[in-house]
């Protein structure tokens, strides 16, 4: 694409953008259209029957005649249908548009009669008077209410049209704004749950004057630096996620000294980017409901996969004997799965299973 081409694409594409924005250049260009439409119409059909007009005069009897026909379109859009018919004032309804209609119809041949013939036809000829016009019902009917009527028509599915269109990109934009708000909220949930678990874990080191107690904190630091400010982004690098996880393990082994035994594998090959706080909440909800209800030996397990913009993410988790009765719908997986169902909708799985001696999530993200 040379230069000057991409000038006139980018021109193109701003005067569309400032009529979609403007209203009234909308309205202006809709009529000018539907008039030159109509006035070339009716030169066609003149030039058919071999008559003399000017186009000069073919004007002037089409502009007294589209008056008539843009006050009956916006009479009919923005007074008769908002004040009548949505209201279900349906008798009064007929019986304005009968009279309205009626009476803008006697306008148009009044306009025809009184300045366009009087502009384009040789004098001295008969006029007819208000009255004639007035009881002429069957000429009324039969030329100027149709005329009148088929614009009003046209100008009010084009006006739906466009009306059709704002409404869906409205319902998008607030169900866009909605979903982000419902996940702020979401995530305003996970990080104080987080956060209340992890502490926990400190205060139980405190009580004990363990030494660890300062190297815990560093970790808790180097967490809190992740998910305070990094966290507000829909998504994150996979890798990034992963760090977050390694963290928060080594924080839990200060907890649970050697006889917590946890493996890691991964096998990425391909860096994806995945929601914030959604992997990690997943490992946090094995330490709560595994490891944290096992006097044990308690094991977890997390693998990762990633390949051709697919992740694949399991974490398991021993189940004490006298921890089977575990809930799989816990607040923290119920929160997880709703974050999903927002950015994803139906491009993930989370799978979760659970049997005696183990407890099993796997969350798998499709593109």
């Amino acid at each position: 694409m040379n230069r000057f081409t991409f000038v006139i694409m980018e021109m193109i594409s701003k005067i569309i953008d400032f009529v979609k924005k403007n209203r009234i250049v909308k309205h202006i260009l809709f009529w000018t259209f539907l008039f030159s439409s109509s006035l070339i119409q009716d030169l066609i059909i003149l030039n058919d029957k071999d008559l003399n007009l000017e186009i000069k005069d073919e004007l002037i009897y089409n502009s007294c005649g589209f008056i008539v026909k843009i006050v009956a379109s916006y009479f009919i859009v923005y007074f008769w249908i908002p004040k009548y018919i949505k209201t279900k004032k349906y008798f009064l309804a007929i019986i304005i548009f009968c009279v309205v209609i009626y009476l803008l119809a006697v306008i148009s041949r009044i306009l025809i009669v009184y300045v366009a013939e009087p502009l384009t036809i040789p004098h001295p000829f008969n006029q007819e008077s208000i009255l004639e016009i007035l009881t002429q019902l069957k000429w009324l009917f039969k030329k100027y209410i149709p005329n009148i009527l088929l614009s009003s028509s046209i100008f009010i599915a084009f006006k739906f049209f466009l009306d059709e269109g704002k409404e869906k990109e409205k319902k998008l934009k607030l169900a866009k704004e909605k979903a982000e708000i419902e996940l702020k909220t979401l995530k305003g949930q996970l990080n104080p749950h987080f956060l209340f678990n992890t502490l926990n874990n400190i205060y139980s080191l405190s009580i004990d004057n363990s030494p660890k107690t300062s190297n815990a904190i560093a970790k808790l630091s180097e967490i809190l630096d992740q998910v305070l400010y990094k966290s507000d982004h829909k998504l994150v690098p996979l890798q990034s996620e992963l760090t977050l996880i390694e963290n928060y393990i080594e924080l839990e082994k200060l907890r649970y000294d050697e006889r917590l035994q946890i493996s890691i594998n991964t096998n990425i090959i391909e860096e994806v980017d995945i929601p914030p706080l959604i992997l990690l909440s997943l490992v946090e909800n094995a330490f709560k409901h595994g490891a944290g209800e096992d006097d044990g030996s308690p094991t977890i397990t997390i693998a990762v996969e990633s390949y051709h913009k697919k992740l694949v993410f399991c974490v398991k988790n021993s189940v004490s004997k006298y921890y089977q009765s575990q809930d799989k719908k816990t607040i923290g997986l119920l929160n997880i799965r709703k974050q999903l169902d927002l950015i994803y909708s139906t491009n993930y799985n989370l799978d979760i299973d659970q049997t005696s001696d183990e407890f099993s999530v796997t969350l798998t993200i499709t593109p």
